[in-house]
């Protein structure tokens, strides 16, 4: 499974499961969070590793940022865009209000 896919799926089960939800949010005062957040995502069922995560994040801006005014280093800054993990926290703190 793609990692767009397994957070995907993550997210419907987080979604539909407000304990889920309550443990997926509350590992952002781990003191290792993507570590905690890949124990709990696996633990459903949705294998996810921590190097996985960060890659997916990051090579998801890079391509953001090479779509954008050619690619150069004049490219905007897209804040926080390439936190795969922090994105994922947003939308379930969006979906709980």
């Amino acid at each position: 499974m793609e990692i767009y896919e397994t957070l995907e799926a993550l997210k419907r089960k987080a979604l539909a499961d407000k304990e889920l939800q309550k443990k997926l949010l509350a590992t952002r005062q781990s003191d290792r969070p993507l570590a905690d957040f890949c124990r709990i995502s696996t633990e459903e069922g949705l294998p996810l590793y921590e190097m996985d995560l960060i890659e997916y994040g990051e090579s998801d801006y890079a391509a953001m940022r090479r779509s954008t005014n050619g690619g150069g280093e004049n490219s905007p800054l897209l804040n926080c865009e390439d936190d795969a993990y922090e994105m994922f926290l947003t939308i379930l703190e969006r979906q709980e209000q």
